[in-house]
């Protein structure tokens, strides 16, 4: 499991203008030491080939990974925005584009389902693949509505990106490892428990781990401290299989 850090962590920050997003790739690789960084689409200050192709060197120059490339408004956009988020990952170097889905109460599940065709057909003609997040209140709110999702798009260039503790009570998020490709948790909830459910419900899971914080109010020193908790628990998990 590697660690990652999105940029909507420090959404206030970065809109005050108090940090630009080639500012941010700064902090995650010399300040926070993280694999890789996940860059939301809302702090692009542009989206031509020129500046696409700047992030991409400043990340490679750093050591990181460009993890994923977040958009909340995805797979309810229109078939050409999708094709120009998709190719904003591809400029940058993102394997993965990551969204939750609707609100129940925007689209109906057939709507919603159309939009999902669009986002997977796109997504196989950019070699970008999709990871879903689980939301409240949208048609991925529970590991059952996550599952229904993948039976009825029937792509594969749909996976999840699910954040365990979002899930209700009822869910079962290990139930999804063998399909997640990108997990999320909150800067600041790094208790013993915490860890463990994800350490050991995505055991064998090998991509980034993504600290977020949803108010987009974190700041350095906690996120500092987040991946210091998470990097002392996955060295110990290292140190107990060998």
């Amino acid at each position: 499991m590697k660690l990652a850090c999105a940029s909507s962590a420090l959404h206030r920050t970065i809109e005050r203008g108090d940090l630009t997003q080639l500012e941010f790739l700064d902090v995650c690789a010399q300040e926070l030491a993280a694999d890789g960084a996940v860059l939301d689409v809302r702090h692009f200050p542009r989206v031509d080939d020129d500046y696409l192709a700047q992030v991409k060197k400043l990340a490679a120059d750093r050591g990181l990974s460009i993890a994923a490339v977040t958009d909340a408004e995805f797979f309810g956009g229109s078939s050409d925005r999708m094709k120009d988020m998709l190719h904003v990952a591809v400029a940058v170097g993102a394997p993965l584009l990551a969204a939750p889905l609707a609100a129940e109460t925007r689209f109906s599940w057939s709507d919603q389902l159309a939009h999902l065709g669009n986002a997977t057909s796109a997504a196989k003609s950019s070699n970008v693949t999709l990871a879903v997040r689980n939301a409240p209140l949208t048609f991925a709110a529970t590991t059952h509505d996550c599952k229904r999702v993948a039976k009825e798009s029937d792509s594969a260039w749909l996976r999840f990106g699910p954040e365990p503790r979002a899930f209700d009570a009822a869910s079962d998020p290990p139930s999804l490892a063998a399909n997640s490709v990108l997990l999320w948790t909150h800067a600041g909830d790094e208790t013993e428990r915490t860890i463990g459910d994800v350490i050991h419900g995505f055991a064998q899971f090998r991509g980034h781990l993504v600290l977020d914080e949803p108010s987009g109010d974190a700041d350095i020193a906690e996120l500092q401290s987040a991946m210091r908790s998470w990097r002392t628990a996955l060295a110990t998990l290292a140190l107990n299989r060998t």
